[in-house]
């Protein structure tokens, strides 16, 4: 702290003339020149520190003398009202020189720029898509049901394996059938026999008709005796025919291949057939190709279909579009199909679209039933300028890019963004390239302001 002067007002607090003298100056300049000119102090800290200390003498002194003995207290109360009016003066000191340190800066240099880190937007070929949720189907499932009535005799695979078309599955006890088979050929037997007869009588009957040794009646008889043969020959065949397919029946087969699900019906029961109320043995499901089933939201129909309208996009009912599909466990897509049904209409309840697709399935990594993530082009591929989102700020409500223009001076562009890209944001308007956009350091700029941009590369990005 340095020397104060021998004239210096805060040498001697006690000085009435003096401090009023100091309390004019300190109404109309402020503190520190005033405290500079008088040889308090030489800097902004040791005014602070000058400024608490006198503070602290004057609360002393206060302290001494609002405590005076009876004996000395004074008639008039001169002296208890002089250390209040010298502790209000110390404190105005204080706050006007608080008050001239505030304005100090405003006196000082212009600040330097500040540093931000900015880049140019990424220019790339990119395909907007749509994501949505869906559950998996088998192209065939079918429930293996017995064709007879009959007792289940064995079983001839194993649950959950996979099937081939063909493979017998089930076997019936048979023996019914069989006998039935054997009945149904002797009767044709029969009648093939009585048909013979009726044929060589008939040839006898034509040859006496010519010579006129029997009547017309009883040739018309030989006739129509075998017509009814012939008749019953046909129907018996048919029987034989029907005995044959209802033993063949009583082994079940494999009506498609695939994976096959767990036995109903254990051997030994009975089993029920016709057209209703007939037994379900089990199920087996096609595993390779297999199908999604997924909705699609109304908005993302109506932007399909203007796009199909302007001439930029197809149908996927008329050609062929490209899907990903993801499971629950893995990450992005890395199951690649095609689009092969679009439903007739939207659904009034949920307002979706039905669309499925097809996706090969050959190490069967996909199964029936599974949720699944659906990843849909929209359009065509398009060049687009991405930036990253951290260097999106929001305005009122509008999104907005601070672009670094030659001068390096800072100006707040409005945008309209568009779908992300790996970690990238599509800028549909706003943006040209090789603009510098800053990237880090959002919260330091505003509108106008110089800054001392540096080039990094794009966040998620690539150097231009």
């Amino acid at each position: 702290m340095p020397d104060r002067t021998p004239d210096s007002p805060m040498r001697d607090s006690s000085t009435g003339p003096a401090l009023d003298d100091f309390a004019a100056e300190l109404t109309t300049e402020a503190a520190y020149p005033v405290m500079l000119r008088h040889g308090t102090v030489d800097n902004w800290l040791d005014l602070e520190l000058e400024l608490w200390r006198t503070l602290r003498r004057a609360v002393r002194k206060w302290g001494k003398a609002g405590r005076p003995s009876e004996a000395r207290r004074p008639t008039g109360g001169r002296n208890v009202k002089r250390p209040v009016r010298f502790l209000g003066l110390v404190l105005g000191i204080v706050l006007l020189g608080l008050s001239g340190c505030a304005q100090a800066p405003a006196e000082g240099l212009a600040p330097a720029p500040v540093r931000v880190s900015v880049s140019y937007p990424v220019e790339r070929e990119v395909t907007d898509y749509a994501n949505f949720t869906g559950r998996t189907a088998a192209v065939d499932s079918v429930d293996v049901r017995a064709r007879v009535w009959g007792y289940l005799d064995k079983v001839n695979f194993k649950e959950g394996t996979l099937v081939h078309k063909g493979d017998v599955l089930f076997e019936i006890d048979p023996r019914t059938y069989r006998a039935t088979l054997a009945n149904a050929e002797g009767n044709l037997a029969a009648v093939q026999a009585k048909l013979r007869r009726l044929d060589a009588d008939l040839a006898r009957a034509r040859q006496l008709i010519g010579s006129r040794s029997i009547s017309r009646e009883e040739y018309d008889k030989y006739v129509g005796d075998r017509a009814e043969a012939a008749a019953s020959l046909d129907a018996l065949e048919a029987a034989v025919e029907q005995a044959k397919l209802d033993l063949g029946f009583t082994t079940v087969s494999a009506p498609i291949s695939g994976r096959i699900s767990r036995t109903l019906i254990t051997e030994g029961n009975l089993i029920s057939s016709g057209p209703t109320g007939s037994t379900v043995l089990t199920n087996i499901v096609s595993v390779d190709p297999i199908y999604a089933y997924f909705d699609v939201d109304e908005r993302t129909v109506l932007r399909i279909r203007k796009l199909i309208r302007a001439g930029k996009t197809t149908s996927a009912r008329d050609s062929e579009w490209t899907v990903s599909l993801g499971l629950a466990d893995e990450e992005g897509f890395p199951h690649h199909g095609t689009i092969d049904f679009v439903d007739n209409q939207v659904n009034p309840k949920t307002g979706t679209l039905r669309v499925r697709g097809v996706f090969p399935n050959k190490n069967e990594a996909l199964s029936p039933g599974l949720f699944v993530r659906v990843r849909v082009p929209i359009g065509e591929p398009y060049e687009a300028l991405l930036v990253s989102d951290r260097a999106i700020d929001n305005d009122q409500g509008r999104k907005i890019l601070y672009i670094v223009g030659a001068n390096n001076e800072v100006v707040a562009r409005p945008i309209r963004v568009g779908a992300l890209h790996h970690g990238l944001r599509v800028v549909e308007d706003g943006l040209k390239s090789g603009e510098r956009v800053v990237v880090n350091g959002l919260q330091l700029v505003q509108p106008g302001v110089a800054v001392a941009p540096q080039v990094v590369d794009m966040p998620n990005g690539h150097r231009r």
